[in-house]
């Protein structure tokens, strides 16, 4: 089953000036002419406003890496295994004007405080998705379907400020500390000036896969990159307001159908009104002329992109462990969201994004990247909510439009029976039997979804297993139902 995916304040906030009383004292003082007196009232307002500047600078969001187990060289060690695994697994292309221009561009970003002293590389992926995407310690690699889309260099520049910020805030190791707090400690304890950081990595499942916890940032991270990749910008002499645009535009076409930016809206969250957020913050950055190094380029690169030859395509995993090895055990342990707690099994991980109240379980080897770059649940649980149509949420009318969505999004899943009535948690539910293609070889896929009313609008999961493990599966996933809270 596929994977569904410093407003400031105001200057009267401040307030009056608190010098009213010493102006009175002081107009008593002077006997000069009345020019005198207004030369007072001005150096007075000058003095406010410099004050008002100066308090709401104060409010700016000072960005800082956040917790994190990895060393800034550990960041860097696996960022560079991990570039020669994508090296060997993804159609890298060997040119020199496209990575050439890339470099250029980067290295005039470098020079702002705000990338780190990170070593920066750049490549370039023969692939016709519309993404780009930044490993610790430094890689990044851009997509050509990118190039061909943006429409300037500066848009460029803003899509490699925005993946050098995510280096520089080291928002990948940071993630992957806080999804992996009792594996890492003692993981990297054990491979400090070691070898082999990447492949350890792998054994607790932190790899390259599309929505992986290195490629998938959170809603807070997007935000930081955002910020920071305007700042860097600004001090570069780009124009900011071309990293906002871009990812808009990028937004509303992917809103729009465009199956090319699936992947760049799973890994890149939308955190709100980009242009907005720019222009606010710009207005506290050094006035500076923006420019372009070398606007004509960006035409030769499209043309060099148009006459690469087609990529390859994928191939499925052939190595994927037998379905049998990820049932959910009948140990559970607690998942606590902002909207909802539910126990899942202990074998099984939860995969939030930890700015929205969707949720995926699964064991490990139960998110399966699929041959279009997207990860399928193989064998697991995924829940979000689904906002009403109206005002006030209907179970049976919502319940139809999520899944005819979930039909439409896979053509090959189909209904099995009616909706029948069922329950969630204490509450009335809907329950809907669907087949779908199995990620796993020689396998057919059972799911179930269940939906139910909650004041936020449709609460919806969608059960997912191998139809030969349904049987093994459904009393967990029973269970999972009872204990919604």
């Amino acid at each position: 089953m596929n994977r569904y995916v410093v407003r400031v304040g105001n200057l009267r906030r401040i307030g009056n000036p608190p010098a009213c009383s010493v102006q009175n004292t002081s107009i008593r003082r002077i006997t000069n002419p009345p020019q005198a007196t207004s030369l007072h009232y001005m150096i007075l307002a000058l003095l406010f406003m410099l004050s008002a500047t100066s308090a709401l600078a104060a409010d700016r969001k000072e960005l800082k890496p956040g917790f994190n187990f990895f060393s800034v060289d550990q960041d860097v060690q696996m960022g560079r295994e991990a570039a020669a695994e994508v090296n060997r697994t993804m159609p890298v292309i060997q040119n020199q004007e496209l990575t050439g221009y890339l470099t250029r561009i980067s290295q005039r970003l470098a020079k702002s405080k705000r990338a780190g002293s990170f070593p920066f590389s750049l490549s370039v992926i023969n692939d016709p998705s519309i993404n780009a995407f930044a490993l610790p310690g430094g890689p990044i690699f851009v997509h050509t379907a990118l190039l061909t889309a943006a429409d300037n260099e500066s848009q460029v520049a803003g899509v490699l400020a925005h993946e050098m910020s995510h280096v520089a805030l080291r928002h990948g190791t940071h993630e992957a500390s806080k999804q992996n707090l009792l594996q890492l400690p003692a993981m990297l304890a054990g491979s400090m000036g070691g070898s082999g950081l990447w492949a350890q990595m792998g054994q607790i499942g932190v790899n390259l896969a599309a929505g992986s916890v290195l490629l998938h940032m959170s809603r807070s991270a997007e935000s930081e990159a955002d910020l920071n990749g305007t700042r860097m910008m600004n001090d570069a002499g780009y124009d900011p307001h071309e990293m906002a645009k871009f990812f808009e535009k990028l937004r509303a076409q992917g809103e729009g159908g465009d199956s090319r930016l699936a992947n760049f809206l799973s890994d890149h969250p939308t955190p709100g009104n980009r242009i907005k957020a720019v222009d606010e913050e710009i207005q506290f950055l050094p006035q500076v002329t923006y420019s372009e190094t070398e606007p004509a380029t960006l035409a030769r690169v499209k043309t060099i992109v148009a006459a690469l030859p087609a990529p390859p395509k994928p191939q499925p995993q052939s190595n994927l462990p037998a379905p049998s090895t990820l049932r959910p055990s009948r140990q559970t342990q607690v998942y606590q969201g902002s909207r909802f707690s539910i126990s899942y099994p202990a074998n099984w991980q939860a995969y939030p994004d930890r700015n929205s109240s969707s949720v995926t379980f699964a064991a490990k080897g139960g998110l399966i990247p699929a041959t279009n770059g997207q990860v399928q649940i193989g064998y697991g649980v995924l829940s979000a909510y689904y906002p009403p149509a109206s005002a006030s949420p209907d179970l049976r009318r919502d319940t139809g439009a999520v899944v005819n969505q979930i039909l439409e999004s896979s053509p090959k899943s189909r209904r099995v029976g009616s909706t029948q009535s069922g329950t969630a948690g204490g509450r009335a539910a809907l329950i809907t039997q669907l087949e779908s293609p199995s990620a796993f070889p020689n396998e057919a896929e059972a799911d179930m979804v269940v939906t139910t009313v909650r004041p936020e609008g449709l609460l919806y999961f969608v059960f997912v297993a191998p139809k030969s493990e349904w049987a093994s599966a459904q009393e967990a996933f029973n269970e999972m139902l009872d204990s919604l809270r």
